[in-house]
């Protein structure tokens, strides 16, 4: 009874906006068969998706695999924060990446902001914004995460023994690595990699923020084709090539995330290596000093940046003259130039707080639902479970799509309807959800059921009583994780949002949009603010056992 609702949630509000997709762009294929036009668009945002995903990977694990080892198998002073700052820009919505980045190197940037105060220059001097290097460094940002977690992880728990027997017959450790630890760690590897390559294919705000006009993903061009020039046939079948291609992705990745990699309990302290070299001690500096740079600059500067106002004169050259401020988080709920039509970017952060509180409690109850309903049939749990892996790889963009066609027909026609975006990060937070509450769940010993109802306990009071006691902090941080998640949506909220309910990543994409120093600071506080309340999450989700790779994974 309890797996019904989850079952008819997934129907209605993943399958059949899905199939609508199926059946839009089928009815589009006489027009992609004979239209050389629709074929070039096609082909030139397919390839482009394609190698930007495929070259961002690459970084992202060339980067990834040394602080991995620095972080699980070097024992130094403050390595659980460093972890802890590693696991903020996975968990920071794809907005506030592009906004960071464009605080930091942006024509607004410090970077420009400060070579054009030392070498009195009228125009910025870096300009990396709109080109394929600023979306790469804010992939790298985003999904340096996903590498750490799951290799470190997996490299932590290796036998030490193995490496130790290579060490004593005479192998150097590269040869070490290269023979014993990258076969051990292959499968995981390449499960991060390919997870990696996901992300990085859907990839959406950041290119729409951070790329120019020639870099279009499948996602931005379903976007400008649904949105700005309203053709929805060609938007469909874009989205169906992108469905076709996750969904596969996700099979790959469910492959090789299943592979067996040998552990040793308990081998995470035993397998620490002290940088006892001067060398060893050098290389692990330098990973920390880049892994530093990389992460906290852009969101140092994007806080400076939300409280410092930078003036120019008449020659365009820049100053500090108005310094410390408060204009631009006071301007946050005003209307300065008295517009009817004007909407206050608080109600904006009203109205991600609404649908954040939503989406938290709908895909708790609804992962309750799932893992209870499906705990006497492991098999049945075992499908469902692997069925939410779906919704994980479908593009947020294209659910938002499908729910466009889909609820814009009798008997719903929902399509203007707030109430949809909760349903959408609902959707898209669920898989998460069930992730954590699996094993927190399993881990609950039977004894204490069974004596619950010896004593004549009925299973809901079994459950009030025995299991929410065990299973509270996991309960929480699921909550945590779903308002987050909720809060930095932006993918299926740019195609449902309306005008006179925008969310926070809506009211800064618009911001950012705008020409003038007003609006670029009222990005800054309101990324700031989505930032702030992000990591409070992420560290809150730390210091509990849902661990970002338990719910990631």
């Amino acid at each position: 009874m309890l797996s019904t609702i989850p079952v008819i949630f997934m129907v209605v509000f993943y399958i059949l906006p899905v199939f609508e997709i199926f059946h839009k762009s089928f009815s589009g294929i006489v027009l992609f068969n004979t239209n050389s036009q629709i074929w070039s668009i096609v082909s030139k945002s397919l390839w482009f998706t394609v190698w930007q995903a495929l070259l961002s990977t690459i970084l992202t694990l060339m980067l990834g695999l040394p602080a991995a080892y620095v972080l699980y198998k070097v024992q130094f002073r403050g390595r659980s924060i460093f972890r802890t700052i590693t696991a903020i820009p996975f968990i920071l919505p794809t907005v506030v990446v592009a906004a960071g980045i464009n605080a930091l190197i942006g024509p607004r940037g410090w970077i420009n902001l400060l070579l054009q105060g030392i070498l009195n220059l009228n125009t910025p001097p870096v300009q990396i914004m709109g080109t394929i290097s600023a979306i790469l460094i804010a992939h790298v940002f985003y999904n340096l995460t996903i590498v750490i977690r799951l290799v470190g992880s997996a490299w932590s728990g290796l036998n030490p023994r193995l490496e130790a027997a290579a060490n004593t017959l005479g192998a150097n450790p590269i040869k070490t690595f290269w023979l014993i630890t990258l076969p051990l760690l292959r499968p995981v590897i390449a499960a991060a990699m390919v997870l990696v390559f996901i992300f990085d294919f859907t990839s959406f705000g950041v290119i729409l923020l951070l790329g120019g006009p020639g870099f279009a993903t499948l996602e931005v061009e379903v976007f400008t084709q649904a949105m700005a020039l309203f053709n929805l046939p060609l938007a469909s079948i874009l989205a169906f090539i992108q469905l076709i291609c996750t969904l596969i992705l996700t099979l790959v990745y469910q492959y090789f995330s299943t592979r067996p990699v040998p552990l040793v309990p308990a081998a995470e302290k035993a397998s620490f290596a002290q940088p006892i070299k001067l060398g060893k001690k050098i290389f692990v500096a330098t990973i920390v000093i880049v892994l530093l740079l990389l992460i906290l600059t852009p969101m140092v500067s994007l806080v400076a940046r939300s409280f410092i106002r930078m003036d120019a004169d008449r020659g365009g050259q820049v100053s500090l003259a108005s310094g410390f401020t408060l204009d631009y988080y006071r301007a946050l709920s005003i209307n300065p130039r008295h517009d009817y039509f004007f909407i206050p970017p608080i109600i904006a952060i009203w109205n991600s707080i609404k649908y954040g509180v939503i989406t938290s409690f709908s895909s708790l109850m609804l992962g309750l639902m799932i893992v209870y309903g499906f705990k006497q049939n492991k098999a049945q749990q075992g499908i469902f479970d692997t069925l939410l892996m779906i919704p994980l790889g479908t593009s947020a963009v294209t659910i938002g799509l499908g729910y466009i066609f889909f609820f814009n027909k009798p008997p719903f026609l929902w399509g203007a309807s707030q109430w949809l975006i909760p349903m959408a990060h609902t959707l898209v937070a669920l898989p998460f959800v069930v992730r954590g509450l699996i094993p927190a769940v399993g881990s609950i010993p039977v004894s204490y059921r069974q004596s619950a109802a010896v004593l004549g306990a009925s299973p809901w009071n079994v459950i009030w009583s025995i299991d929410l006691p065990i299973i509270r902090s996991v309960l929480i941080s699921s909550l945590v994780f779903s308002f987050t998640i909720s809060l930095g949506e932006f993918g299926a909220t740019s195609f449902l949002s309306r005008p006179d309910f925008p969310t926070i990543p809506i009211a800064i994409f618009r911001f950012l949009s705008q020409p003038g120093g007003l609006n670029y600071g009222q990005a800054m506080a309101m990324s700031t603010i989505l930032m702030l309340v992000c990591a409070i999450g992420i560290v809150f989700i730390e210091k509990t056992i849902f661990t970002v790779q338990e719910t990631v994974i």
